[in-house]
Order: structure tokens, then C-alpha cells, then sequence
């Protein structure tokens, strides 16, 4: 039974730590780019998009098709750079094991 009660207080800890790191996550944020960096998309460690930044030469009416894949290509970008953020701060808890459903 003290085995139990041990693992229990493990698993508690590990939780409270997986919280405070994915707090943490939520302060940090990757940048994604496209076109050479005429379109930039700013993710925090949660995969929230903050900021999307739009250079001038980026925008041309009679182009509104380049403009929209340029700014799907940033965001995708900065949520793959967010997913290894997380990734890399949670696998430090986990010991580099991946969990599935944890992250």
C-alpha cells in the first residue's frame, strides 16, 4: 500500500508541474514567415495565434489569392514551431516519453 501511496504523490507532482508548464507555454511564442518574411504570424506555446504582421509589398489587389496562401503558409509555419515548443517542454516531464492524449 505504500507503493501506492507513493505513486499517487509522484503523479500528483507530475500533474502539478504538466499545469505550471503549460502556463508557462501560454508566455512563450514562436514566430512563422512566408514570402521571405513580407507576411509574419506570431504563436504563443498554447497555439494561439497573437499577432499577424502584413509588409505593404505583401498586398497587391489584383493578387488577394497570393496574399491568402502567403498567410496560410506563416500560420502553419508557427503552429509546427508551437507544437515542438510544447513537444520539447513537456517531453522534459515525461523523460522524453510521449503520452498520448497529454499534449
Amino acid at each position: 500500500m505504500n507503493n501506492m501511496n507513493q505513486m499517487m504523490k509522484q503523479v500528483k507532482k507530475m500533474q502539478e508541474q504538466m499545469l505550471k508548464t503549460q502556463e508557462e507555454l501560454a508566455t512563450k511564442s514562436v514566430e512563422g514567415t512566408a514570402g521571405g518574411g513580407v507576411v509574419t504570424v506570431i504563436v504563443n506555446g498554447q497555439k494561439k495565434v497573437t499577432s499577424i504582421l502584413i509588409k505593404p509589398e505583401a498586398v497587391d489587389p489584383d493578387d488577394v489569392e497570393m496574399l491568402q496562401d502567403l498567410v496560410l503558409t506563416a500560420i502553419n509555419d508557427a503552429m509546427t514551431k508551437a507544437e515542438e515548443l510544447a513537444n520539447k517542454e513537456m517531453g522534459r516531464l515525461t523523460g522524453g516519453v510521449n503520452i498520448p492524449g497529454l499534449f
